[in-house]
């Protein structure tokens, strides 16, 4: 194997609508894959896929995605947070419904996100995100092969 990005997918929130989604794109392009969660995900038998069980805990696969995550790589994750340590790390995040996460985007996010957070905190009652879909598939899918298309060889 040449010395490709490797993917990381933080397994604990995973739709099962990607998985064949990305099963087919690392098998494609021969990308070295992660899954850290802290329980059983599988997304597909291949030679390509290491599985890493964490410690139960609130970010235990984060700290292990970040630890092990090196510039240049792409992590796929929902989690805002954990996206914007590996954009630090200069690595790429992607989310379940297709938003890519740059330097220019991701504080922006983090600020909603928090914003958010404390006004559900205060007591009032916000929405969640809309049910995850086939649209959000789609996007998700769209985003996947336009960023690989652009950094793999």
């Amino acid at each position: 194997m040449s010395s490709k990005l490797s993917v990381y997918i933080d397994g604990d929130a995973f739709p099962n609508l990607l998985k064949s989604i990305v099963l087919r794109s690392i098998e494609r392009l021969e990308l070295r894959t992660f899954v850290i969660a802290n329980k059983k995900i599988d997304i597909g038998n291949s030679a390509l896929i290491t599985y890493i069980i964490v410690d139960q805990g609130a970010d235990e696969a984060d700290h292990k995605i970040v630890e092990m995550v090196q510039e240049g790589d792409l992590v796929i994750t929902a989690d805002i947070p954990l996206a914007d340590r590996v954009i630090v790390k200069g690595a790429h995040a992607i989310d379940h419904r297709g938003e890519l996460f740059s330097v220019d985007n991701i504080k922006q996010y983090l600020a909603m996100r928090n914003l958010m957070e404390k006004i559900r905190e205060s007591g009032e009652m916000t929405k969640g995100p809309k049910p995850f879909g086939q649209k959000d598939a789609h996007e998700f899918a769209n985003q996947l092969h336009s960023f690989l298309t652009n950094h793999c060889p």
